[in-house]
């Protein structure tokens, strides 16, 4: 699986990549397919890898191992409609978690489908604060076990 990281030239983008001191203010899940999902506003949604390159100014296509890819594709499409959770922003400043069960942030969702795949990147605890620098500072596929 792929973690597309992206950026724009928009105003949004700014003040996600400053919020999250982060070079990146999106991520979304990509399979072999070019098959692309993501929880950005206004839910969760499936989109083309041209979409995502058409949207941002930049985008950087990360591999990451996942052990039962189709488990982890399956969870996210079952997401699909779900809100997008702009409180996530606001728990940037003021330090709290966030997480919650009906909408979600783009890097926590990421995150999460890693870990319904089999293939955890964080701690359990840890996925209710993850950003998209969080998944950016993760080592390459190459340097990974499965």
């Amino acid at each position: 699986m792929k973690v597309l990281f992206c950026r724009s030239h928009t105003v949004i983008s700014w003040i996600i990549r400053l919020l999250t001191w982060s070079d990146w203010s999106h991520c979304a899940i990509m399979w072999n397919d070019d098959v692309v999902i993501e929880a950005g506003w206004p839910r969760v949604h499936v989109v083309t890898k041209d979409f995502i390159y058409r949207d941002n100014s930049i985008v950087e296509e990360v591999d990451f191992p996942c052990k039962n890819p189709y488990t982890a594709r399956t969870w996210a499409e079952m997401q699909v409609g779900r809100p997008y959770d702009w409180t996530a922003l606001l728990g940037f400043l003021v330090r709290h978690k966030w997480a919650s069960n009906d909408r979600w942030f783009c890097s926590e969702f990421a995150a999460m489908a890693f870990q319904k795949g089999g293939s955890p990147l964080f701690r359990p605890e840890s996925l209710t604060r993850v950003t998209p620098q969080h998944l950016w500072m993760l080592p390459p596929s190459s340097d990974k076990e499965v």
